[in-house]
């Protein structure tokens, strides 16, 4: 399992499973393009735009769906657009999505266990491609993805997820990404185009609920005493360490925790760092990231493995959190891929690393 999350983190930038970038703007019109009105649910045309602004006019709700990797694939069944969805490229990996929506996932069919193969995509019969990755390359062999053209002829549409699908263009975020506003805006986008705009204001509005929760009860806590916090991505191997940085939408989800995470300095989403950096920082909590094995005890093995290299490496037996035990079990998919659960894991963290503020399962 390494080796492919591996590619999918670090040689690949993460493309497995949140793709690579920070995304653009926090349009409640479908647009991502800023301004406008929310489009009232299953109301079309709907317009949205891809990462330089251009616009797609999606005159119909989607009758076929193909989406480019889990997260785009975990929004559509939240949304309740999963019997759309034909086919999916970087699959979750199993047991990862939750359970009230796990069994339809697992019926959609993989088009590609890393990217789609372009010919693949274009004869899948879809009406509608999600595609988390922008311009970038396709993974796993599969080449460069169709043109724009190539997607007219097939009668697909191409739309993005903008949190994910903007790095390196001109609505990327500058500096570290401290909100979940561009994965809920995403949310409302995917709802708006596939007609589900009701529910998608209904999985935005818990997320806010749940977030305001936090950060209310957190707001007391002074930045400089906020405790650092290192994100050990156990499944992109142990040689080099590879960092959780300013760009990715897990360093949202540890700063609304009430937490700073101690790489948001590095403008990426992943980098490889050092031991030495990692030592360095010299972190109070650290997160035993790993992802989901497929049965509990078989993650729970992940997670005890993760934590006795921590206790057992030269470098990093003294690191703080470590000689106090300071460990997080929480998997990589619900903190680094953008989605509805990303506000559970930031209460999640919040209760352990603020127990007397903040309080899990509320």
């Amino acid at each position: 399992m390494r080796p492919r999350v591996f590619c999918g983190i670090a040689a690949a930038v993460a493309l497995f499973a949140t793709a690579c970038g920070s995304g653009g703007g926090g349009s409640t019109d479908g647009s991502g393009g800023g301004g406008g009105q929310t489009a009232a649910a299953g109301a079309f045309p709907v317009k949205v735009a891809d990462c330089a602004g251009k616009e797609t006019t999606v005159k119909q709700a989607p009758k076929k769906i193909v989406t480019s990797n889990a997260a785009g694939l975990e929004m559509l069944l939240q949304l309740g657009a999963g019997d759309r969805v034909v086919g999916t490229g970087f699959p979750p990996g199993k047991g990862s999505l939750p359970a009230s929506i796990a069994e339809q996932g697992t019926k959609v069919p993989v088009l590609g266990e890393m990217g789609i193969a372009k010919e693949k995509l274009l004869g899948s019969g879809a009406d509608l491609y999600v595609d988390a990755f922008g311009s970038m390359p396709m993974m796993g062999g599969a080449g460069a993805g169709p043109s724009e053209e190539e997607f007219t002829a097939a009668g697909i549409q191409h739309v993005y997820l903008l949190s994910t699908a903007c790095s390196g263009t001109p609505k990327a975020a500058k500096g570290p990404r401290t909100d979940l506003a561009e994965v809920e805006n995403d949310l409302r986008r995917l709802g708006a185009v596939t007609g589900t705009g009701a529910r998608a204001e209904e999985l935005v509005t818990g997320m806010e609920r749940t977030v305001g929760e936090v950060r209310t009860a957190t707001a007391g806590v002074p930045a400089d005493q906020r405790p650092g916090y290192f994100f050990f991505d156990f499944d992109a191997g142990t040689k080099q360490p590879v960092a959780v940085c300013g760009r990715q939408v897990a360093n949202a989800v540890i700063t609304l925790a009430g937490a700073r995470n101690v790489f948001a300095d590095c403008d990426a989403d992943f980098k490889p760092v050092s031991w030495e950096d990692v030592v360095a920082k010299n972190p109070d909590w650290i997160q035993l990231a790993v992802r989901t094995r497929g049965t509990e005890e078989e993650t729970r093995k992940a997670f005890d493995e993760a934590e006795a290299f921590l206790k057992g490496f030269p470098a990093t037996q003294g690191l703080k959190a470590v000689k106090d035990g300071r460990f997080l079990r929480i998997g990589s998919e619900v903190t680094t891929i953008g989605g509805v659960r990303n506000a559970d894991t930031v209460r999640q963290i919040a209760a352990t690393v603020h127990p007397d503020l903040v309080k899990n399962g509320r």
